[in-house]
């Protein structure tokens, strides 16, 4: 029995799944936009757990993250999209946590938010339909999400999307890293090229900064949704480094 249970382990450590992989997702959506990366890093053989962020704060959701972190029994390769980048670079210094994966994600310094890293947009930067806040809170304007958000998921689905937005919340946009842990723990990122929410410079600046392994990927912001297969894929080269 102490042969085979050794033999089993070494075949995890090999394949990676000896890893826990968490997801964390951005403003205006929820967790469900995971589901197709799910379903693959599930297939192989990961444990996979998702992160349902209140998304009112960025201490609430580096708190929902910490939750999920600490249930897992493996240590974990922690994923964040978008805003996702942010909580993950707070949250991400929990000792479980063995790795970083950012998907066109935000991965402050020390001190930064997301409403300083997008407070000077160069000339030509795309600009973001969000919409006046209300009552603290921030969306997208509907009639322009597909084409800033999900310009290449399908349009009925990016259409459910926009009516199905989460608000996001000023306090979450406005939440500063205490210590960034990309600068204790190994990160990898996904550079969304045709990205129109956060411009692909400011994507390659922050992933050079945090020392991180990029990847390329053709898709819009919401590229984890158009195409999972990439993302898993790099979720899983880190899993299984």
């Amino acid at each position: 029995m102490a042969v085979a249970a050794s033999t089993t382990s070494t075949a995890a450590d090999a394949k990676g799944t000896a890893r826990a992989i968490v997801l964390v997702h951005g403003g205006f959506v929820d967790g469900s936009g995971w589901e197709g990366v799910y379903t693959i890093l599930k297939k192989d053989g990961y444990d996979v757990a998702i992160v349902q962020n209140p998304t009112t704060s960025l201490a609430a959701d580096v708190a929902a993250a910490k939750m999920v972190i600490d249930a897992q029994t493996k240590p974990v390769i922690l994923v964040g999209h978008s805003y996702g980048g942010v909580v993950i670079t707070e949250a991400g210094t929990n000792a479980k946590v063995d790795g970083l994966v950012y998907i066109t994600a935000f991965a402050p310094d020390a001190g930064e938010s997301v409403s300083k890293l997008i407070a000077n947009p160069p000339p030509g930067a795309p600009v973001p339909p969000i919409l006046p806040p209300q009552n603290g809170f921030l969306l997208l304007d509907r009639a322009k999400f597909a084409a800033s958000f999900a310009a290449d998921v399908r349009p009925d689905l990016a259409a459910f999307m926009a009516d199905a937005q989460v608000p996001w919340g000023l306090e979450a946009l406005n939440g500063a890293i205490t210590t960034p842990a990309w600068k204790s723990k190994p990160s990898w990122y996904l550079v969304a090229t045709d990205d129109k929410m956060i411009p692909v410079d400011a994507q390659r600046f922050m992933a050079k900064r945090a020392g991180a392994t990029v990847v390329d990927q053709a898709g819009s912001h919401a590229v984890y949704v158009s195409h999972p297969e990439a993302v898993a894929r790099l979720i899983e080269t880190a899993a299984s480094r």
